[in-house]
């Protein structure tokens, strides 16, 4: 009992504190996700892989989310996230590697500061009919064996955030501090996008620019990316197509620039209220590069959602990739592949509280 009781108390006194601030409210939430997993072409000998996989449709995660009502419309909000590894029980990354932010959020919109997805990240999710799903997705980067994954950047430390909405529009930037002593330009780090919505129909437009430091001469690396896209939805069906440009400037004189297109497309339909059926394809235009070494990979993906209850879902999804000239390619944003092709199917069960 003496071991139980300190605990018990705290917790109480958690309550009654809580209860007091009744302008204040704390949340905590998370999901897990986890399957069984088969991968084609998963090692040097091009053998293939079954496991269980933490993250089919969405990286598993846990965080605290809360807000406090200072009066006149203004609220201090704050956020705190982390991943997990559900098939090992380990943490993915750092405490708070997903979000560590706090701010104030009121009529002029939200500003938070800390860590934090990109503007970028948070604008194009909704356009991605896998929705950034680690089995399978590009829609934040390509495949993980090109030369270069010709994607978004996802978080920024050292950030100051702005969103708002005036009418059909909501908009925002981030600004990542590069904190460097030689330069405030030197990796330094911004995300901008505007989104319009009317009805079913809705379009968006980005801009990311992410510089290195300096080198002699004052020239450093600058990384841009742009994205376009377009979503229609009707409460059965929603298509949903984007493109990302992807450039890379090196500084140095003689190094070429890494350039490349990624297009998607897809279609969801809900066969029933619980029944989601999603297809998408996903193609990397690699430019830039000699010819035997241009990939241009695809990707296609379907995936079948049941939903057991509004917080429960088990799911079904396969894939095949493909490149071009004997590349690599693999299904997979962080895994290599082995061949010039991949294939790879989940089974799996997400549950969110």
């Amino acid at each position: 009992m003496k071991n139980t009781a300190l605990p018990l108390a705290a917790l109480a006194l958690f309550v009654t504190a809580g209860a007091a601030q009744a302008q204040s409210n704390v949340t905590l939430y998370g999901r897990l996700d986890a399957g069984v997993s088969t991968t084609s072409n998963a090692g040097p000998s091009k053998d293939s892989v079954t496991q269980v996989s933490s993250g089919g449709m969405n990286t598993s995660r846990w965080g605290i989310i809360g807000s406090e009502d200072l009066g006149g419309g203004l609220k201090a909000v704050f956020n705190l996230e982390g991943g997990i590894l559900v098939d090992t029980g380990a943490a993915d990354g750092a405490l708070f590697k997903r979000q560590a932010n706090v701010g104030l959020e009121g009529a002029f919109g939200r500003v938070v500061l800390g860590r934090s997805f990109t503007t970028v990240y948070d604008f194009v999710l909704p356009y991605d009919p896998m929705a950034y799903a680690p089995f399978y997705s590009w829609a934040t980067s390509g495949n993980a064996t090109g030369p270069s994954k010709y994607g978004m950047t996802t978080a920024f430390d050292n950030l100051v955030k702005y969103s708002g909405k005036t009418g059909g529009f909501t908009y925002g930037a981030s600004y990542g501090f590069g904190e460097q002593s030689s330069s405030t330009s030197d990796s330094a780090k911004l995300s901008t996008a505007v989104n319009y919505k009317s009805g079913p129909v809705s379009v968006l437009a980005t801009y990311e620019r992410i510089n290195g430091n300096a080198i002699a001469g004052g020239a450093r690396d600058k990384n841009t990316v742009l994205h376009l896209a377009a979503m229609y939805e009707d409460g059965l069906w929603k298509l949903q197509a984007a493109a990302r440009d992807y450039k890379l400037d090196p500084a140095a004189a003689n190094r070429a620039d890494v350039r490349g297109t990624m297009y998607w497309g897809g279609v969801s339909y809900k066969t029933t209220p619980a029944i989601t059926l999603t297809g998408v394809v996903y193609y990397q235009d690699v430019k830039n590069v000699a010819a035997n070494l241009d990939a241009d990979p695809v990707m296609y993906v379907a995936r079948l959602r049941y939903a057991l209850s509004k917080r429960t879902d088990l799911y079904v999804a396969g894939a095949y990739a493909k490149a071009k000239h004997g590349q690599l390619v693999s299904l997979s944003r962080d895994d290599a592949g082995f061949g010039d092709t991949q294939r790879g199917l989940i089974a799996g069960i997400q549950h969110r509280f």
